[in-house]
């Protein structure tokens, strides 16, 4: 049986440790030992050193079954920012910072709830298969922790991964994969009141061609968009260079590829058109996934959902997660929702009645596994 007070308590002690990105090292100390106490075998991998961080990833396992096929639960450990000295606040059960800080139940409440749910597998002697536990590092910086995961510690080919809002119940089974354009525009400079003609503007440049792009939403399945442009000295000199960052998603690599070649030849096209240059960097940042509807790790999830009476809800998300790494790497995985509710920001809060059925949720999915 789950013991509410017991995973409430446990989320407030997590939220209250701070794990920015690359800073987890004390987070993950406290979930070793929280992870041997239960009986898990708990090691971490070098991810931490590849990226410049503090720690690497957790890899833990609770032998099982070895008739059944092994299971993985992924959570990721650091939190955006401002997410150092959280305070925590209980109104009408529900769990807010003070309103200086964001809460942390991206992803914690995902890691307290899987930590229940182990714990009660234990208590009620639950027959199980072979069950492993992910916690990655820097998630939130670019899934920096799960691309530099050592797999060849990972037994599991099925999955789920514990870190998307939405009700309980939810299951995400496709996720886009992501292209960064870096763009450099260097145009000519000239002082503005004297001789204007006899410059290039980086800033005009910049603006026709995004002008004659197609963004933000450009189908079901794709988007597109400019985040940042940078640029320009003084409202005296004719901007001589502009440096943007942009982004294209899609569930599809072929309609991912269109866009993406879409935005970059537009940028030359009009630079040429303009005698400026152009300087354009493509970076896949990470690939898609998609498991379709009738696929075994999504009829489990359905399965256990309904068997605890909370509504069945398939669909996409249009941000990355660690299920889009998880998949790249032969391990067969979705996301299920843990209630998340304003994520990356001041106004984060979280039901602790979600903690109790995330909790439900995982072990009722290990029982039918």
């Amino acid at each position: 049986m789950i013991n509410r007070e017991r995973v409430l308590d446990r989320f407030i002690e997590y939220i209250q440790i701070s794990s920015e990105s690359k800073n987890e090292k004390v987070f993950s100390e406290k979930l070793t030992e929280d992870l041997e106490k239960i009986g898990l075998e708990v090691s971490r991998d070098n991810a931490g050193d590849i990226i410049g961080g503090t720690t690497g990833n957790i890899i833990a396992k609770l032998k099982g079954d070895e008739s059944r096929e092994p299971l993985l639960f992924s959570c990721h450990m650091d939190t955006v920012t401002p997410g150092i000295n959280i305070k925590p606040i209980i109104k009408d059960n529900i769990i807010y910072s003070d309103g200086t800080t964001i809460l942390g139940g991206d992803d914690k409440a995902g890691i307290a709830a899987l930590i229940e749910a182990l714990i009660n597998v234990k208590e009620e002697q639950v027959n199980h298969p072979t069950i492993e536990v992910i916690f990655t590092i820097a998630e939130e910086i670019g899934l920096c922790g799960s691309k530099n995961l050592d797999y060849s510690k990972i037994e599991s080919k099925r999955g789920f991964v514990l870190d998307t809002s939405g009700e309980v119940g939810t299951i995400v089974n496709k996720g886009p994969a992501q292209d960064k354009i870096d763009i450099i525009i260097k145009g000519k400079p000239a002082h503005a009141g004297v001789a204007p003609e006899n410059g290039i503007s980086a800033i005009n440049v910049a603006s026709k061609a995004i002008v004659a792009m197609n963004l933000l939403r450009i189908d079901e399945d794709t988007t597109a968009n400019i985040g940042t442009i940078k640029g320009g000295t003084a409202t005296n000199i004719v901007c001589p260079e502009v440096v943007i960052e942009a982004e294209a998603r899609s569930t599809k690599i072929d309609k991912l590829d269109k866009q993406t070649k879409h935005m970059v030849d537009t940028f030359n096209k009009i630079c040429d058109e303009e005698n400026a240059e152009c300087q354009i960097k493509v970076t896949r940042v990470y690939g898609q996934f998609v498991v379709d509807e009738t696929d075994d790790i999504i009829k489990l999830a359905s399965k256990s959902f309904e068997n605890l009476g909370y509504n069945v809800e398939i669909k996409s998300s249009g941000g990355g997660s660690d299920t889009n790494i998880l998949n790249c790497n032969g391990i067969k995985a979705v996301n299920l929702a843990i209630g998340e509710r304003s994520p990356h920001t001041l106004d984060e809060h979280y039901h602790i009645d979600d903690l109790v059925k995330v909790s439900k949720s995982i072990c009722e999915i290990i029982q039918n596994a």
